[in-house]
């Protein structure tokens, strides 16, 4: 991070309209900065199937440049309360995919190449609507790093609350006016996944739940925004692209800022691990809806607008997130107890000689990995180190207080139980607890 960004006097608010080449770069100034407890204002592009398709963005997303946060030093994290999550989009395209033989080297996500020039990252433009209408600028072949093998063009009620997608014909009448109804930024360089108008499953409502793929803080060496993850990172070790790195590299570096888990929305909290000087807060990949997991591989990708509130926790003791989820985001299990069964604890310590019953509040700790079975691991192994416990016990409270819930396949998990409040009190996170909870 560039000296001269914190000499600037932080501001209180911040508005954020400039992007990325989908690489996060620590060495790149940042935006800012906004001072300890300020506010950021961002307009975010889609993620995945339009950067996929624009083959010059080095990665799977196009996320926000990086904010620098006054006061945010290395082993710090940062508090990120999302105050409002807004669908811009009119409407949107996605599906499962394919990657074509020869449109890449190593990573279609990260270094797209022209199989006719043999350009990698190649300049591309728009020709006609479909799934070849991505030319190249140099030699105007198709180029097609990624394909939709079964697909849905999905458009928007004026309230952004429910979708339907829609049939051949109308797909294609918003493929002619891709730009207007993807609503894209005025600064976005991505190509709209509108242009190919796929419509393999017409007429299905769905409803919208709109939340944030990726939000975090800057990984601290160059990495592919869609990469920063356990699982997604996997494929940059021993990768053949200038993006290539260990396997220790990807562990020392990455903040998991790409989480694609559903309860990052409106009204939640998010702890980020500062592993650069100022955190780098970036935003992008806003969903309109997803189930758990992604099955697909990809879901209804929009652009929006963020409102965000910052704020420095000094010497977090993760290397990834956690996060305070909406109470109806819960597990049952994990759902902060009422009076009424507070009173039968009560009832049950007195008859049996328990003199103190536990204050717990819920948390959900984040693991990531190249599998669902690792990612796990990592995040019982994250949870123990937060509660300086052992990982026996984190299973044991997350069995009987909690659950692992998928955030995305193949590896982004979240370890959600009832912890200790003096515990989270202990790494300075109680606070939080007791604001989105309503705990005493």
């Amino acid at each position: 991070m560039p000296d001269g960004i914190s000499v600037k006097t932080a501001q209180r608010s911040v508005v954020v309209q400039e992007f990325t080449n989908s690489l996060l770069d620590p060495n790149e100034p940042m935006l800012g900065p906004v001072e300890n407890g300020g506010t950021i204002i961002a307009n975010t592009a889609p993620g995945c199937w339009g950067p996929m398709i624009t083959p010059r963005l080095r990665g799977g997303h196009e996320v926000t440049k990086p904010i620098y946060v006054e006061g945010a030093e290395v082993g710090d994290g940062v508090a990120i309360r999302i105050r409002d999550i807004t669908v811009t989009s009119i409407a949107t395209a996605s599906g499962h995919d394919s990657s074509p033989e020869g449109f890449c080297l190593g990573d279609p996500y990260v270094a797209a190449r022209c199989p006719v020039c043999d350009t990698v990252w190649p300049e591309t433009h728009v020709e006609g609507i479909g799934q070849d209408a991505v030319k190249c600028d140099s030699c105007g072949n198709a180029v097609k790093p990624f394909e939709i093998v079964h697909g849905y063009t999905v458009t928007f009620d004026e309230t952004r609350t429910v979708g339907l997608t829609l049939p051949k014909e109308a797909a294609e009448s918003i493929a002619l006016q891709a730009d207007h109804y993807s609503a894209l930024p005025d600064n976005s360089r991505q190509h709209s996944i509108l242009t190919f108008a796929p419509s393999d499953m017409p007429g299905t409502l769905v409803r919208m739940r709109p939340f944030m793929g990726q939000l975090g803080t800057c990984p601290s060496m160059p990495m592919p925004d869609s990469h920063n993850a356990g699982d997604f990172g996997a494929f940059l070790v021993g990768a053949p692209h200038e993006y290539g790195i260990t396997l220790e590299q990807l562990l020392e570096h990455k903040t998991d800022g790409h989480m694609d888990i559903d309860a990052v929305r409106a009204g939640a909290i998010l702890v980020a691990p500062v592993k650069v000087k100022g955190a780098g807060v970036y935003m992008g990949d806003m969903h309109a809806g997803q189930g758990d997991g992604e099955i697909a591989g990809h879901t209804m990708d929009v652009s929006g607008s963020v409102t965000l509130q910052v704020e420095v926790v000094k010497n977090y003791p993760l290397d990834g997130p956690v996060l305070f989820p909406l109470e109806e985001d819960l597990p049952p299990l994990a759902k902060p107890f009422t009076k009424a069964e507070k009173a039968k604890g009560q009832r049950l310590a007195a008859k049996w000689g328990v003199s103190e019953i536990e204050q717990l509040a819920p948390i959900s700790v984040i693991g990531t990995a190249a599998n669902l079975n690792d990612a796990i691991d990592n995040g019982l192994e994250r949870a123990a180190k937060l509660l300086d416990v052992t990982v026996a016990e984190i299973r044991n409270r997350a069995t009987v207080n909690g659950g692992i819930e998928i955030g995305r396949a193949p590896g982004v998990i979240q370890v959600t139980f009832l912890a200790p409040l003096s515990k989270l009190d202990a790494v300075g996170l109680g606070d939080y607890a007791r604001e989105q909870y309503g705990l005493s």
